[in-house]
């Protein structure tokens, strides 16, 4: 053995120790870090030939790399919709690694129905029925990929093709209906060779994100055959919801598949005040949940849940010797595009078990909460204004003058020591939005942020 690494081993305890306390000195001090960090990117280093062993890297690290990386973990970071990861998450992770589990496979087991229990406790959690089976894969981009995927064998088995075994070819055009779908969709849809003119965007309920059911039912009507509508609980810009139970509902006259989307959105059914907005998720045929969102755990991990997942194993199962076969309960193997990866259902049982439904709904209606506080300073200062209503946990603004992306950068630019938020576009207006998931984010944050953005009010 490598003598540095035998050092290393015979050190681990002293080690991960060290590695404990430099990772609690950086937690401890997350929120008062800068948000986007400004320090320079170090120039490249040419790998070493003789290593020096785990100080020396964790040294070099501290010194060259740190100081460029945001505070992605710290409760100011609102761009995209982020959330930091819970101390129970982080052990879950920890221990993940520390096990460093392939758990694909039914031949080694624990890590399976580890994972089952998992994806037991979350479907109780979004109120969904046992009709619908879930998987874990890597986060909302891959999930929707997936139920895309069970989607176009949907329709090869109307249409009396398998596009698994012979190919896109073999199926034909397919249209995809959506009123306002997260890019994930049509990069699916490239992946799954259907194509991103496949997407065919449904007017909206005016001023809304939502699809106007009456244009869906029009647009169902000329396609005139087995499709797939894609639905949203919770948009990017502005957290919007199709009306779920009336999409579904036209499944009496029209043949299509329901996909939801429901990456952060899911979550406002753990709110009693905002569980209305997912009333008739569990209709949808699969759905997209992502949690390194609004369950804090670390990135990568989500699900995707489906009624079909005998059309998920036509698409996804793995043929070898060395696996198990497919059987009534099939291995993840035979479920999603990946074979190895590390358990992460790990680090999603850690939070829930330690802090159960209670805490994560306290989570979810204090970022609610922290979002329509922000809605509301926001309205009170000059220069600003609202494009959207706050419905959930996605605060939307502009300028009140002339609001160009380059003076949008500008502001943003002005925020970022303090808070980072993503620029966007919403019906063709520049904005900013600022998404709150992250559990450590209190009613302080906001007015500090809402004090800056005052300051900042003459851009």
């Amino acid at each position: 053995m490598d003598p540095i690494l035998a050092a290393d081993r015979d050190e681990l305890p002293k080690l991960l120790r060290a590695v404990q306390e430099h990772s609690a000195d950086l937690l401890g001090r997350v929120a008062e870090r800068p948000v986007v960090s400004t320090a320079a990117i170090p120039e490249p280093a040419e790998l070493p030939v003789a290593g020096e062993g785990l100080r020396a890297a964790l040294a070099e690290f501290a010194a060259r790399w740190e100081p460029t990386l945001s505070a992605g973990a710290g409760p100011r970071y609102w761009g995209f919709v982020t959330g930091g990861v819970t101390p129970a998450a982080l052990a879950g992770d920890w221990l993940t690694a520390t096990w460093d589990q392939n758990s694909f496979t039914s031949l080694d087991a624990a890590g399976q129905h580890l994972e089952r229990q998992t994806i037991a406790w979350l479907r109780t959690l979004f109120g969904l029925s046992g009709d619908h089976h879930g998987t874990f894969v890597s986060g909302a981009t891959m999930s929707n990929t997936v139920g895309l995927a069970i989607a176009r064998e949907w329709i090869g088995e109307r249409r009396g093709v398998s596009p698994a075994e012979s190919g896109a070819a073999a199926l034909g055009p397919v249209t995809v209906l959506s009123g306002t779908a997260h890019s994930s969709v049509p990069k699916g849809l490239s992946m799954l060779g259907l194509g991103r003119r496949a997407l065919v965007t449904v007017p909206t309920v005016p001023g809304r994100e939502c699809v106007d059911p009456a244009a869906l039912e029009a647009a169902l009507r000329e396609v005139g055959g087995p499709c797939v509508v894609v639905a949203n609980a919770g948009t990017v810009n502005t957290a919007d919801f199709d009306d779920l139970r009336a999409v579904a509902a036209l499944r009496e006259r029209y043949d299509f598949w329901l996909h939801v989307d429901a990456a952060f959105g899911a979550f406002a059914a753990l709110s009693p005040v905002h569980a209305h907005l997912c009333d008739g998720l569990d209709l949808a045929d699969s759905i997209c949940v992502d949690l390194h969102k609004w369950l804090n755990v670390p990135y990568d991990s989500a699900l995707q849940f489906t009624r079909r997942p005998d059309l998920q194993t036509a698409v996804f199962q793995n043929a070898a010797a060395y696996l198990g076969p497919l059987g009534d309960t099939p291995d993840s193997g035979h479920l999603t595009p990946e074979n190895s990866r590390r358990l992460r259902a790990l680090a999603a049982w850690f939070t829930l078990r330690a802090y159960g439904r209670d805490g994560h709904r306290e989570i979810t209606e204090r970022c609610v909460a922290c979002a329509r506080l922000l809605g509301e300073a926001i309205e009170t200062i000059p220069g600003l204004r609202l494009l959207a209503p706050v419905r959930l946990n996605v605060v939307c603004f502009t300028l009140d003058a002339d609001p160009t992306a380059e003076r949008l950068a500008a502001l943003s630019e002005r925020l970022a020591a303090e808070a980072f938020l993503t620029p966007t576009v919403l019906n063709g207006v520049p904005a900013l939005r600022a998404a709150f998931s992250n559990w450590r984010t209190t009613e302080a944050d906001v007015h500090r942020i809402a004090e800056s953005l005052r300051a900042a009010h003459g851009l």
